[in-house]
């Protein structure tokens, strides 16, 4: 456990001019953000104009606050820098970083920037959470498209590292420079994108072995419990340990990834036209919802939420903690393709 010196410079690291964050929407992915950013001696407000959202909020920020102080985070006292603004201008007047959570609807979230834009103070750095909508979509409505960016996170943003830095076609190197300290300086891991992709790449990776998973379990080949099992005891820990590109090339053993694909990737190339390609139909969604009755729900989701987690940070720990040198290394590389994609986006 961190001593308080060492929280305290942990807090320490979110620059001055990113001290006051507006989190618009207090759903999930609002809370978790309004957690993190909390955590880290931020002034936070969130707007969401929904009827019992303080109650919601500060219920969720009771059931986040172990994930972060086991993060090493101090909680003591961790609502004493929130407030809630229902009316949006206000809420994002006085903000140097606006967080937006909002409906995974285009036309909601463009009139929310529009109002923002036109609220929210010039240095202020403007970044959507959306896990798909392009920002160059969301920013046709705006006067100054270059200052929106996507910060997509992946659930839960207090806990899991990485944050998707997506530059709509006008979004600025600037703001990419911007968000990119910012969320480093949170702790987090961003990567900035090259190129505007709808549902990124974390989604994008997600969806494509869900829909295997789905295959898999309708046409009764495993069970959704059984499923799990297999992921979690085989290329779960091994791309969290190794991304799929790095695994294949030690696969290849001392000539790497070219031995790879000259020996067995022609094999797995064969088998994709065989992959499944299920549908969310009746009676899919009726044998998925029907396991996982089965499987989990003799346990209250918040409950297996907390054991996610808990098994996120030790895997985190262990995973820092044998990386050595390797975590310099990877520091380095995120820094050059920070730059090569704000290069990009200036040519």
């Amino acid at each position: 456990m961190d001593t308080h010196d060492e929280k305290t410079a942990r807090v320490a690291d979110v620059p001055t001019a990113h001290r006051r964050a507006a989190v618009i929407g207090g759903g999930v992915i609002g809370i978790s953000w309004a957690g993190l950013f909390l955590a880290h001696g931020m002034d936070v407000v969130i707007s969401d104009p929904r009827p019992g959202v303080r109650d919601q909020v500060l219920a969720g920020l009771d059931e986040i606050a172990p994930a972060l102080a086991e993060l090493g985070l101090p909680t003591e006292n961790l609502t004493a820098r929130l407030r809630f603004e229902a009316d949006l201008a206000t809420a994002v007047a006085d903000a140097d970083v606006v967080q937006e959570n909002g409906p995974e609807r285009l036309p909601v979230k463009q009139q929310i920037w529009q109002a923002v834009e036109q609220a929210a103070p010039a240095h202020a750095l403007l970044a959507t959470s959306t896990s798909g909508i392009p920002a160059t979509a969301i920013a046709e409505a705006m006067r100054q498209p270059e200052r929106l960016v996507v910060g997509h996170p992946f659930n839960p943003p207090h806990l899991v590292p990485l944050v998707e830095i997506v530059p709509g076609e006008r979004t600025s190197a600037q703001t990419l420079e911007q968000a990119h300290a910012f969320y480093t300086a949170l702790g987090k891991k961003p990567q900035v994108l090259r190129k505007e992709v709808p549902g990124f790449v974390a989604n994008r990776l997600q969806s494509a072995l869900f829909r295997e998973c789905v295959h898999l379990v309708a046409e009764g080949v495993v069970t959704e419990a059984e499923l799990d099992e297999i992921v979690t005891g085989s290329i779960g820990l091994r791309w969290a340990a190794a991304g799929p590109f790095r695994t294949f090339h030690l696969g290849g053993g001392p000539e790497g990834l070219p031995h790879f694909i000259q020996h067995l990737g022609h094999a797995m190339e064969a088998s994709w036209p065989g992959l499944g390609a299920p549908s969310f139909d009746e009676p899919t969604v009726a044998l998925l919802t029907e396991q996982a009755e089965q499987a989990f729900g003799d346990v209250p989701v918040s409950e297996l939420a907390a054991r996610r987690d808990r098994a996120q940070i030790a895997l985190m720990r262990a995973l820092a903690e044998t990386s050595g040198t390797s975590s310099s290394t990877s520091s380095s590389t995120s820094s050059r393709t920070h730059t090569q994609a704000t290069q990009a986006t200036q040519a």
